[in-house]
Parts: C-alpha cells; sequence; structure tokens
C-alpha cells in the first residue's frame, strides 16, 4: 500500500508508515503524476483536493489533518467513492487561545478596557463555542450569530450578523463555503463592513475569504479598526496594503500548537485504521513543557498584566514582526516566504500545561476556566 502525506503534519512518518510505504511532500508539491498508484492521501489546507488531483488515481480515501474542509470537492470525492476524513475540532483551543492572546495584546497596547465591552462571534462551532467561554470568562457581553445552528436550536438566543457587527470586538469562527443559503465567502464585504463600529477590533482566524480583504482595506483607516487577521484572502500571495494595515498579522497559525497538530494526526490515524479494517498503534504521548508556572502579580483583572502572563507562553508580537516583513519583498519572495514561516513555525503548548500562581481566588476562577492550573 502507498501513502502520500503532507510532510508538516506532525508524526506523518512515523504514523503512517505502519499502514505502508509512506511518501512525504510539501503540501504545494503534491501532484496528480504523484498520485497515480498511490492508495492514499493525507493533506494539509494547502492542497487542493478535486478531480485535477485524483483524475486517474488509484486514490481510495483522502483524511485532511485540519478543521477546514473548502479544499476538498467533496462531490467529486463521493462521485468517485472515495473515503473522506477530516479533523474537525483538532486545533479548537489553539485557536481559542490564538484569540485571547491577539485580543489581551490589542488591549494592552491600545490601552482598550474591556469592562462593559461586547463580542459579536460568527460562528459557534468548535472553535466560536470556546471563544464564547472564554469571553465568558471575562466577562464580556456575547452576542453569538450562527444561522444553521439557530435553525437547529429555535429556543436558544442568537442575533443576526448585523448586530454581531455592531459589537466592541468582532470575531469569525465559520467555516469557507461557496454555495447555500448560508454561504460564508465574502460574508463581511462592502455592504456590511461600515456597520462594525469605529474603533472596533475585528479578529478573523477562520478563512481568509470569508472578508472581502479589498473592501476592508478601504474603510480601516478612517474606522480606526484594530484587525487582527491570522487568514487572509488569496494566501500566500494576500494584499500587502491590508497587511499593513492591521494591529496583529500571523502566517494562518492560530491552530498551530502542538496538541492541535498531534490531534490532527490522530484523528486520521484513526479514521485510515477504520477505514482498512486494521488496529495500529502508535505512542502519541507529549513531551512535558519545561518552565512552566507563571505568576500573575495584581489582585484585580488588568488587560496589561493579562497580556504580560500570555506572551511567556505565547509571544505574538514575534509573530507579527516576522510577517510584516513581507512588506519589503517581490512578490516571488513573500509567496515562499509564507509558505516557509508556516513550515517552519515553532509550535505552540496549550494553556492546559501551565500551572498559574496568584493570590486572587476570583482570578483563580478565570485561570482554571482558560484549562490553566492553579496553584
Amino acid at each position: 500500500m502507498k501513502l502520500v502525506v503532507d510532510e508538516n503534519i506532525e508524526f506523518a512518518k512515523e504514523a503512517f508508515s505502519l499502514f505502508g510505504q509512506t511518501i512525504l511532500l510539501p503540501g504545494r508539491e503534491i501532484t496528480n503524476e504523484v498520485l497515480k498508484d498511490a492508495d492514499i492521501l493525507i493533506v494539509r489546507s494547502v492542497t487542493n483536493v478535486g478531480e485535477k488531483l485524483l483524475n486517474g488515481t488509484s486514490v481510495k480515501f483522502v483524511g485532511t489533518a485540519t478543521i477546514g474542509t473548502d479544499h476538498i470537492d467533496l462531490n467529486y470525492l463521493n462521485y468517485r467513492n472515495i473515503r473522506f476524513a477530516d479533523a474537525k475540532g483538532c486545533n479548537a483551543f489553539a485557536v481559542a487561545e490564538y484569540f485571547l492572546t491577539a485580543l489581551m495584546k490589542v488591549c494592552s497596547d491600545e490601552k482598550i478596557s474591556l469592562q462593559d465591552k461586547s463580542i459579536g462571534i460568527i460562528g459557534v462551532g468548535n472553535v466560536g463555542s470556546k471563544v464564547a467561554k472564554f469571553s465568558e470568562l471575562l466577562g464580556l457581553k456575547i452576542l453569538r450569530n450562527d444561522p444553521p445552528l439557530e435553525r437547529k436550536n429555535p429556543h436558544e438566543k442568537f442575533y443576526s450578523l448585523d448586530e454581531a457587527l455592531q459589537c466592541d470586538i468582532v470575531t469569525l469562527h465559520v467555516p469557507l463555503t461557496f454555495k447555500g443559503y448560508d454561504k460564508t465567502f465574502h460574508l463581511l464585504n462592502e455592504n456590511n463592513l461600515m456597520k462594525i463600529k469605529d474603533g472596533a477590533i475585528l479578529i478573523n482566524t477562520s478563512r481568509g475569504a470569508v472578508v472581502d480583504n479589498k473592501s476592508l482595506r478601504k474603510i480601516v483607516t478612517g474606522k480606526n479598526l484594530h484587525l487582527i487577521f491570522d487568514v487572509w484572502e488569496n494566501e500566500p500571495d494576500l494584499d500587502l496594503s491590508l497587511l499593513e494595515r492591521v494591529k496583529i498579522g500571523t502566517p494562518h497559525i492560530a491552530g498551530y500548537t502542538l496538541e492541535g497538530k498531534v490531534n490532527g494526526t490522530i484523528i486520521i490515524f484513526d479514521a485510515l485504521n477504520s477505514f482498512l479494517g486494521t488496529d495500529y498503534q502508535f505512542d502519541f504521548t507529549l513531551p512535558p513543557v519545561k518552565n512552566n508556572i507563571l505568576s500573575y502579580n495584581k489582585n484585580i483583572f488588568d488587560e496589561q498584566e493579562f497580556s504580560n502572563l500570555l506572551s511567556e507562553i505565547y509571544n505574538i508580537e514575534t509573530d507579527n514582526d516576522q510577517m510584516k516583513k513581507m512588506l519589503y519583498f517581490g512578490r516571488e519572495d513573500r509567496i515562499k516566504y509564507f509558505d516557509t514561516m508556516r513550515k517552519y513555525y515553532p509550535l505552540r503548548r496549550e494553556f492546559n500545561n501551565y500551572i498559574v500562581k496568584s493570590d486572587s481566588q476570583q482570578l483563580m476562577k478565570i485561570f482554571k476556566g482558560l484549562r490553566f492550573k492553579v496553584n
């Protein structure tokens, strides 16, 4: 059996070689020719999987170690009777922790208090529900917008997109879809971006094309928006004038924790076992985090102190500085640099690996809710 696997999937060689001959390749170098005699294909979001890639191949199973599926032509896979598995939810905590770290950094730098602030959470699935929990712990007023979920749960309180856009903080956690009643391509566009209040914080960790980047670029300065963008339209060939205007910009790495990456591998590993009727085992145990004790030195919630603590786990400013070097490169070098940042990204560790010390019982409740161990 021959497997072709994206080389950036954690434990790719060690785990999947149990099933057979395993070829590791960069995601953008997986081609139809490579797959001619392959049985199994395992990818990330950078590989578009459809007829062009799979026509004439012997691939019987496609797995993506990601939560999104906009790079997969599911109709074509169904037509070819190719089994498919995704890793939905694998890095949900990673993205929620990125959201919190980035939000606190902007609040600290811009002297924004979260007291009496509202947050519009657009998309309340695996990631959005965790963002909602984190936001509740911080005392934010939460406006949830998720039409498909609202139809399934008519007795729960949801808000319209326009209402969510008028919050102090707006954060996007939807899949990218191009058709249907709930399509999300350019969900935020020239018709509704102006409804975002002046001075608001807008966060996108979903997919770049959920926001019309060109239309956003036109209004961001006039409305004094604080942008936190991890995803970009037309990645890796993104809009430099938008990158120049964001407070925090990163190269689609919000979900890049070691735990999130390994969870994705485990989910696809198990799905492949199920498809083949095998029972291969692999030890996915992760190493403990060294120097994992953190101190919170105030007895009240303080945006700057909170941001300082989170930066000991993840210094998001470093990623932002690295990302903005793209502003000075030519187009081809920018594209290579974006992919290189992702390929060699030093994976973060999640909050539940760290112990927080504080004298405040109230703050300890917040930290516990964020999955920190407390002391």
